[in-house]
């Protein structure tokens, strides 16, 4: 909210309008894109898994 407040000096209007990605993209504008993480590979998705599994409910 400080930065969309702050930095953008929206109006609380505009502000609570905005969609998740035009925020984003408004920050994107303001403090440049970063390097886009490297796509997850297959293995770290199994170790990933396997750490945390889904829990079952019953």
């Amino acid at each position: 909210m400080a930065f969309g407040f702050g930095v953008l000096r929206r109006s609380s209007r505009s502000f609570w309008s905005m969609t998740p990605r035009e925020l984003a993209a408004a920050i994107d504008g303001v403090q440049g894109r970063a390097r886009p993480a490297a796509a997850m590979t297959r293995s770290a998705l199994d170790i990933l898994m396997s750490a945390f599994p889904d829990e079952e409910t019953s």
